[in-house]
């Protein structure tokens, strides 16, 4: 009896598909570019999710794109999923465009706020400088089919617009949240959370093990937010703190090769750029640019040493400009750096690279003061009767001399040579 009851449960678990009756539903903000901190950040809350068997992961979208990788790291671990993931793009005004595209149409429910869009999801140009070469307009056309073959595979598996999600590749077209739902890109539209969470109740989704029954009404909706290790490098990855940091770490260089031993800028500087080009890896950056801002810093340090009378000088803040100007290749305005960040830091950075050239011309123009140099000019007391040799007084030390005339105890004499432990003097005019 009790063996064919077990086999009764094991048809009804094999026909029944399971229900996720879960008491949490576990939403995870999305909020700017997709990069590296932001692929471990939402890996680790999917694995986090299908350890505690949590009824849904909603991710709560805001993004301009990001990093391929990192946004192909993401989809991987959705399509894993045991748990469902729900990809909801909000508040309104917000938007899912470019690797938001991909995640949106990869997530097992794909829903929108009213006054979001989403879309515009050709790839862009991660090594920056591309041209208008054949090999260039080849490159770009080979990413372009390689992102609308995985769009459109993406769309078919979720049986969504698969036309639509290659058109957002290939004409980078971008749609509202309206439009999204008539055009069965999205499954619905939702005003918050708490209403997506209840219009999906009883809804069939496809997860990596087969086909499950969301069971979400009345559940604890509970935020996760970012490790503080996890914010610190979601916050570098800003092209605006990107470039902060590299000119940071440029003048912080820059200090410590001008002035040999100073060690604080040296170390400052180094850490700077470290950070910068962890940032760097999710920006898209224009190589010509970065070239010209190291070639610029270069030209800094030879007016140091080659006195061109400002020639290095201006050259150099010409390479900083256009460098500057040139370091992001994107159309897109949340890639680029903010000209309110953009200016003022290349002034500063100009500034101090300027100050540390004139003082460095000034100093050497000094007279040295130290060694055996610092005694060429400096004036000196008879204290033994020079005839043609004697004893002089000079910086508080007694010196053997000697002069091609003979000088009276008590006169003052001028350090015309120094010659090992011996001076040559010659006798200061009206010194009586």
């Amino acid at each position: 009896m009790n063996k064919q009851i077990s086999f009764l449960l094991l048809i009804l678990f094999l026909v029944v598909p399971p229900a996720y009756s879960k008491d949490r539903v576990i939403v995870v903000k999305l909020s700017g570019s997709i990069n590296p901190a932001v692929a471990e950040y939402v890996s680790h809350e999917i694995s986090q999710a299908n350890a505690e068997q949590d009824a849904l992961i909603v991710l709560h979208m805001d993004t301009p794109g990001g990093l391929d990788t990192s946004m192909r790291q993401i989809i991987k671990k959705i399509q894993s999923s045991q748990v469902p993931v729900a990809s909801f793009v909000a508040p309104s005004g917000s938007r899912a465009a470019s690797a938001g595209t991909f995640i949106t149409i990869a997530s097992h429910i794909a829903a929108m706020a009213p006054g979001t869009n989403i879309g515009a999801a050709s790839p862009v140009n991660m090594m920056g400088g591309g041209g208008e070469g054949e090999q260039a307009k080849t490159m770009k056309k080979k990413v372009t089919n390689d992102a609308a073959a995985y769009i459109r595979s993406l769309a078919e598996l979720r049986k969504r617009n698969a036309h639509w999600a290659e058109l957002a590749v290939v004409n980078s077209v971008s749609i509202s949240a309206e439009e999204a739902k008539k055009l069965n890109v999205i499954d619905l539209i939702a005003g918050d959370v708490t209403a997506l969470v209840l219009a999906i109740d009883g809804r069939e989704v496809q997860v990596a093990s087969g086909s499950v029954t969301l069971k979400t009404a009345n559940l604890q909706i509970v935020y996760h937010e970012m490790t503080p290790r996890q914010k610190m490098l979601d916050i570098i990855s800003s092209p605006n703190v990107a470039y902060i940091l590299m000119m940071l770490g440029i003048v912080g260089l820059y200090f410590e090769l001008s002035n040999p031993g100073l060690v604080l800028p040296g170390v400052i500087g180094a850490i700077s750029l470290i950070l910068a080009l962890y940032a760097m890896q999710a920006l898209p950056i224009n190589y010509a640019g970065l070239l010209l801002i190291i070639f610029g810093v270069i030209l800094f340090i030879a007016e140091i040493n080659v006195m061109s009378y400002g020639l290095l000088s201006v050259s150099g803040v010409i390479s900083l400009f256009l460098g500057s100007t040139m370091l992001i290749d994107s159309d897109d305005p949340a890639m680029q750096i903010s000209r309110a960040i953009l200016y003022p830091t290349l002034g500063l950075t100009v500034v101090l690279s300027l100050g540390i050239v004139v003082l460095a011309a000034r100093t050497r123009s000094l007279k040295k003061l130290g060694g055996m140099e610092g005694m060429v000019g400096e004036t000196g007391l008879v204290k033994e009767t020079l005839n043609p040799k004697g004893r002089v007084m000079v910086h508080g030390e007694l010196w053997e001399a000697e002069a091609e005339t003979q000088v009276a105890e008590g006169e003052k004499v001028r350090v015309d040579s120094v010659e090992g432990l011996k001076i040559k003097v010659s006798q200061v005019e009206n010194s009586s």
